[in-house]
């Protein structure tokens, strides 16, 4: 299925499950339903008495520190990106989240597991013809060396690197991948999230990651990966980085045509970026089915817009 053209599709039908939240390390219900043509993926805490709802969209996010963060007043969810990657990587459009707790279940630390939920659900086409936002100059996000940019293609495209300072990662890049079901849940959806055993032994110190483990991430000492299983793929942190870029492109709304390239990004840089393309419509148009044209501006050279990110990733 080409994520970029057709109509919009939903679940065919509802399902659920149940797991651990990797912060508060209490369970967490979660509940993936149908919606309604042009709804997007919409958010719902079940646990509050007016029953929180956040839109996934860029407006709505209020954090980017460890996880990404939407708000509404008081209330917060957080930890949404996985499941973000898996719905916008097997090409649901609209979609209704139920959780009764301020972050979704970390399952495995991958979306491997959310992708499975929604296999088992189904897909259902549906009567709306299926808009796209199509980049057609470029537009980054900078800080430092470290930076995200979106220029224009004819498909959706992720290429990311990282560099870390440990034997067991180094520096490694994923170029050109093609984003579509197939590839996601071969490819993306297993990598699962990774930590520093100082770092996760610091934040469960503060009453934070308490319900992280080895059983939901990818640890490492100072010198090795701590997980007994060992790696799903050679590469599997900078494939975790690219399903964390996936999942938090999905806040634009809508699908995206256009090759992002992140180097050392996180989700601070990944929300800067969402927002720059929001703010600067004339680098981008709305498109629907057959409407990309080779005679676009996209093909003449133009100065890229740059802007430092304001949150941490």
């Amino acid at each position: 299925m080409d994520l970029l053209k057709g109509v919009e599709h939903t679940l065919a039908s509802q399902v659920q499950c149940t797991g651990i939240g990797l912060h508060t390390g209490r369970p967490v219900k979660l509940v993936l339903r149908p919606a309604a043509a042009g709804t997007g993926v919409l958010f719902v805490r079940t646990d509050t008495a007016a029953q929180t709802r956040f839109p996934a969209r860029d407006e709505w996010v209020v954090d980017t520190t460890l996880a990404t963060t939407l708000g509404r007043g008081d209330a917060r969810l957080s930890t949404i990106e996985h499941l973000l990657a898996a719905l916008a990587g097997l090409g649901v459009d609209n979609c209704t989240v139920e959780v009764d707790g301020p972050e979704l279940p970390i399952m495995d630390g991958s979306a491997a597991p959310f992708v499975y939920l929604i296999e088992l659900a189904g897909l259902r086409p549906q009567r709306r013809m299926r808009r796209r936002l199509v980049i057609r100059k470029p537009i980054e996000v900078r800080d430092g060396q470290r930076f995200v940019r979106a220029i224009p293609s004819r498909d959706f495209k992720v290429s990311v690197a990282i560099d870390y300072p440990h034997v067991s990662i180094g520096r490694q890049e994923l170029r050109d991948l093609k984003v579509g079901p197939g590839r996601f849940t071969r490819e993306i959806a297993p990598a699962r999230t990774f930590g520093f055993l100082r770092d996760v032994q610091n934040l469960q110190a503060n009453g934070l990651a308490l319900g992280g483990s080895l059983a939901n991430a990818i640890v490492l000492d100072d010198e090795s990966v701590l997980n007994r299983e060992g790696l799903r793929f050679r590469d599997e942190f900078v494939r975790h980085k690219a399903l964390d870029l996936i999942g938090d492109l999905a806040l634009l709304g809508l699908p995206l045509q256009g090759h992002v390239k992140a180097v050392c990004s996180g989700h601070g840089l990944h929300r800067a970026l969402v927002a720059e393309i929001r703010a600067n419509p004339s680098c981008w148009t709305l498109e629907g089915p057959g409407e990309w044209s080779d005679s676009a501006p996209a093909s003449a050279p133009v100065p890229v817009r740059a802007r430092t990110a304001d949150a941490p990733s």
